[in-house]
């Protein structure tokens, strides 16, 4: 890790992994089972300034990157107990506003997306338009008479709704000149009239939970509207890139924590005359899973470096390469690890069963991984696009 982390991202990385040892997954259980949410996490992360690594220090934040940030997240998830809204929050929402925002904006929210003390969600997905992001019928017109806007349309699949104050929304307008509709992004707050939610129940152990919302007429004032209505695309994949970057350190900070257990169990368990990590077929897939999992770190580490020095086409593929190869990783090396306890996989003293479910979410969330390899097949290597 020295090659590719400076002394200051080692040092994050050990005081986040030790901060996350003290939960661990044993917290992280009794927080989903009781109903709850990590409030005693995140509130003790943004206390060490943990959560706002990649904001400016102006506004309170500390002055990295999303590599700073994937870092937290993955040394969390390595301990058992990530914080999911790490990827919406600070991540996806606080990158656009320090990117875009109005001074105004900045100071109203980053400050308390930087200590923890506010979190904001992102409403992107919709229920007819799935993968294709061109299809989103969420639209926003202004009222010609007091400039405010006027969003309606669904989303779903949100997460976090509940516990933020407000909601960074993707809409279309109508462009002036071509008539066509354009991607723009807008501050909801969590109480607008006309803006309400519905739970999404889902077989998925997890303290952040999912929504379904409802934009009905939802009236918002013209500072809603984050950046220039005209940037359109520029805006949306400033944040969806710290997305895809960051849910690969969400997988494979899972990827190591089913691998840990498994390794664990291995040395220690002894049927015959040997551990049975000394028989091959349970070492060599462990190996390969072990590979794998550096083998995406190293994407993940690129497609950040790209991220935060400014290259926003470079890092486009290699987050999404990231992000492809991270949850490949994590699917393969949480069956694996459950194979190799066998029927104690499968238990809840060990806590790998759950993870099942968990880690297909890396596989189909935010983006497929078939819409990647569409990515990777148009973008990187120059095919024809198929749709």
């Amino acid at each position: 890790m020295s090659l590719i982390e400076t002394e200051e991202q080692q040092a994050l990385r050990a005081a986040v992994a030790a901060l996350g040892k003290r939960y661990g997954r044993e917290y992280f259980t009794r927080v989903v089972a009781e109903g709850k949410h990590t409030d005693d996490l995140w509130a003790e992360a943004a206390k060490l300034g943990y959560l706002g690594v990649n904001l400016p220090e102006e506004h309170g934040g500390g002055g990295g990157g999303i590599a700073e940030l994937a870092i937290v997240l993955e040394e969390l998830g390595a301990a058992g107990c990530p914080l999911l809204m790490l990827v919406v929050s600070p991540a996806i929402c606080g990158t656009v506003i320090a990117r875009f925002g109005t001074e105004e904006q900045k100071r109203q929210w980053l400050p308390g997306l930087a200590d923890g003390s506010r979190k904001m969600a992102f409403g992107i997905t919709e229920p007819d338009a799935g993968s294709n992001s061109h299809r989103i019928t969420t639209t926003a017109r202004r009222d010609p008479e007091t400039g405010d806007w006027i969003l309606n349309g669904r989303k779903v699949f949100i997460s976090g709704v509940d516990i933020a104050e407000a909601t960074l929304i993707v809409g279309r307008t109508e462009d002036a000149k071509t008539g066509k509709l354009k991607p723009c992004l807008f501050i909801v707050p969590r109480e607008a009239p006309g803006f309400s939610r519905s739970p999404i129940e889902m077989e998925l152990a997890a303290p952040e939970k999912q929504f379904e919302l409802v934009l009905d007429d939802v009236r918002l004032p013209a500072d809603a509207l984050v950046g220039d209505e005209d940037a359109g695309l520029l805006q949306l994949f400033a944040g969806l890139n710290p997305e895809r970057i960051m849910t690969a350190a969400f997988a494979l900070g899972m990827a190591r924590y089913a691998l840990g257990r498994a390794l664990e169990y291995a040395r220690d368990r002894q049927v015959w005359k040997v551990p049975v990590g000394a028989h091959q077929a349970i070492a060599h897939p462990l190996a390969q899973c072990h590979i794998d999992i550096e083998l995406a770190r190293l994407m993940m580490h690129k497609a950040a470096h790209l991220y935060d020095s400014g290259d926003d086409m470079g890092a486009g593929a290699a987050a999404n390469m990231a992000k492809y190869a991270a949850g490949e990783a994590a699917v393969k090396t949480v069956d694996q690890a459950v194979h190799t306890l066998g029927g104690n996989g499968l238990t809840a003293e060990y806590g790998l069963a759950s993870m099942i479910t968990a880690a297909r979410v890396a596989r189909i969330a935010p983006v497929s991984r078939e819409m990647i390899l569409n990515f990777v097949s148009h973008q990187s290597l120059g095919l024809p696009k198929s749709y």
